[in-house]
């Protein structure tokens, strides 16, 4: 009785997961999950063949079509493919298919697309129908979406009857500018290119297909034996007939020369224009595969290797609180440690408050954590279906975990902050950076050293560590002559960095890296920089209103200008030392103020930015009365209506190509 209740709530599980991703469009839970419980079930119904039922999720593919479309029922079934999930599986699986055939063949091995399925029908050489997938045997008609879509002809090269599957698509840069103009008109964001292209093709109204900018890989023919012999030679004879043909694929022999197909992918798959989950592969010849045949739900003589999930469900067990360099509290998850892209994850930030209330998230929360690539662990939702009774709310405290202050929420921030200049996690934190690698680069001052330093009084700001004597340092535990020289050493020759390493290291709220090099080239001096104003810093290009605004609250405390003062007496250097590129009289721009603003589509504007520097132009991030001219690109907004107001030249995007192409 208790293993028919577990089967049966499997099957619930099952059925409601495939439903959301399916037909909704709105999957709950990762693959991996889904996965897991249905690799689950097709074991106890393998185990316990009493148990099976015909209306098990195991006996059949995804979930309803959608009632919004005409339904469309498939001549040949769309069947979904099985999985292998390691080198050993994949083993398994060819060594089975030479079993089968009683000698080897010859494989195809091409990418596995995230996107929506789709079947074209084609009539005489014209597009008639075009589906989805569907429950894989009844899908949706959505021939008007999918004539949106410029990399699926409406007319072939031939005149040809047939029927084509592929995949649909958003590319990255597609599902970018996607999510940047809903972000801009506040609108909530796609997860993923896979949910943006569903979602597009699931449009009532084509118009809005259209304006997705979406793509088409097709994978493979149907009823295609008069055509071709093999799938190789079938996405050969597609590239003919104009249908739009992923190039990525192979053929091998081995299991082995399969494996290091995957392995080139799992590397490069960061490096592709699109999204892709896996790769499939097939035997290529079309009378091999008829003799190797189908199970109920899929091909036999192919499979598809998923690669490592990305995408996991855990539990959080606890949340933490820290205090950073700046101030800001930030909440980490704790959880039970899972596998996911390669790595065991036992910790992820929850940001702040509001992100805790958005997801609402509690501790015992099973929840889903994303990590692609080396990118850290983010959690995406809660599993609010799943809660017990036994969760707790995660309680956001009021006072800093460091030095018990009141917490501070500044208007317009999501963030909460402790607020005084004594806070020693704050002063901890800021050392830590001072001397980091991209900021001072003192060798020899690691965290370990630095707390160590810290707890024994010997360094309270960062000025401090331009005053140590070795003598107090040969005191501390495993601190001897070598190492203290060492560290003396790597101090002194700290002094000598450039002024954008100084202000960098200083920790000031939003200037980064980039920024500091910027501000420094521009002002030369830390004099210059704690003098300037907003509207100064904001002439620089890249600096925006914020950071400016951070700059000059920074240096208007009287403790800051303090510490600068304290490094200039250490003898640490306080000036630009890179080089300025010279202008000649003669260029075409000497002289100019540029401004950029909107979207270029040719080049991104800091690459114009820099084209435009190398002709003699000052770019600047404002427009003012000493502006001379106005680069506007798509949705240029305020800065062009300033422009025009004050009668600066503008051009546009096309004009800047041909004066730049000019000016080579």
């Amino acid at each position: 009785m208790e293993m028919t209740e577990h089967v049966e709530t499997l099957r619930q599980k099952l059925n409601q997961y495939g439903y959301e991703y399916y037909v909704l469009d709105r999957p709950s839970v990762p693959d991996a999950e889904y996965d897991r419980l249905m690799n689950e079930l097709i074991q106890i119904e393998t185990d316990y063949p009493e148990l099976r039922s015909p209306d098990s999720p195991t006996q059949r593919v995804g979930g309803a079509p959608l009632d919004a479309f005409v339904k469309v029922t498939h001549d040949t079934p769309m069947l979904s493919l099985g999985n292998v999930f390691s080198k050993d599986d994949l083993i398994e699986w060819v060594e089975r298919i030479e079993k089968d055939l009683g000698y080897a063949p010859l494989f195809v091995a091409e990418l596995k697309f995230d996107g929506l399925a789709v079947s074209l029908k084609y009539e005489d050489g014209r597009l008639k129908r075009g589906a989805t997938r569907g429950d894989g045997t009844t899908g949706e008609d959505i021939t008007q979406n999918l004539k949106t879509i410029r990399t699926i002809p409406l007319r072939l090269n031939e005149d040809v009857t047939f029927e084509v599957r592929g995949e649909a698509y958003m590319p990255k840069r597609s599902f970018e500018h996607l999510n940047d103009e809903r972000e801009r008109l506040g609108e909530p964001l796609f997860a993923n290119p896979r949910n943006a292209a569903a979602g597009s093709l699931r449009q009532l109204d084509s118009k809005i297909a259209a304006s997705r900018n979406l793509a088409f890989f097709a994978y493979g023919l149907v009823s295609n034996d008069e055509l071709v012999a093999s799938h190789d030679e079938s996405l050969e004879y597609l590239k003919r007939l104009g249908i739009a043909v992923s190039g990525e694929y192979t053929t091998c022999r081995t299991a082995d020369e399969l494996w290091d197909y995957i392995e080139m992918y799992v590397t490069k798959r960061s490096e592709l224009p699109y999204e892709i989950d896996g790769i499939v592969i097939k035997v290529a010849a079309y009378e091999e595969q008829e003799q190797l045949g189908f199970t109920a739900k899929s091909p036999r003589w192919a499979v598809a290797y998923k690669f490592p999930a990305e995408e996991v469900v855990t539990t959080i067990e606890d949340v933490d609180f820290s205090v950073g360099r700046t101030g800001k509290v930030t909440p980490r998850a704790r959880f039970a440690p899972v596998a996911v892209a390669g790595s065991t994850v036992t910790y992820a930030t929850l940001h702040n408050e509001d992100f805790i209330k958005e997801k609402d998230l509690r501790i015992n929360d099973r929840v889903v954590i994303k990590k692609a690539g080396d990118v850290i662990p983010a959690v995406v939702s809660a599993l609010v279906s799943e809660r017990t009774g036994n969760e707790a709310e995660i309680v956001f405290p009021t006072r800093c975990p460091a030095c018990e202050s009141e917490l501070v929420r500044l208007d317009g921030e999501a963030d909460h902050r402790c607020v005084n200049p004594e806070c020693p996690a704050q002063l901890l934190e800021g050392l830590i950076h001072f001397v980091s690698r991209p900021a001072m680069n003192i060798d020899g001052l690691g965290e370990k050293v630095i707390t160590q330093l810290h707890a024994a009084g010997l360094v309270h700001n960062v000025a401090d560590l331009y005053v140590l004597e070795r003598e107090a340092l040969l005191d501390l535990e495993r601190m001897g002559e070598t190492s203290v020289t060492n560290l003396l050493a790597a101090i002194e020759q700290s002094k000598q960095n450039s002024l954008e390493r100084v202000l960098f290291a200083l920790g000031i709220r939003l200037v980064g890296q980039k920024a500091a090099s910027l501000i420094a080239e521009r002002f030369e001096t830390m004099d210059a920089i704690m003098d300037a104003s907003v509207e100064a810093l904001i002439e620089i290009d890249g600096i925006g209103t914020k950071m400016a605004e951070s700059i000059v609250l920074y240096f208007e405390k009287p403790e800051a200008r303090e510490l600068v003062r304290e490094l200039d007496t250490a003898g640490v250097n306080l000036t630009f030392k890179g080089v300025k590129r010279p202008v000649a009289a003669d260029a075409p721009l000497a002289g100019k103020t540029v401004v950029l603003t909107g979207k270029l589509y040719e080049m991104t504007r800091g690459e114009a930015g820099k084209r435009l520097e190398l002709l003699g132009a000052s770019v600047t991030g404002s427009v003012s009365k000493n502006t001379d001219l106005l680069v506007a690109g798509e949705k240029a907004g305020s800065k062009l209506s300033k422009a025009e107001a004050l009668g600066v030249e503008v051009w546009d995007e096309s004009k800047l190509l041909a004066f730049l192409a000019e000016h080579v």
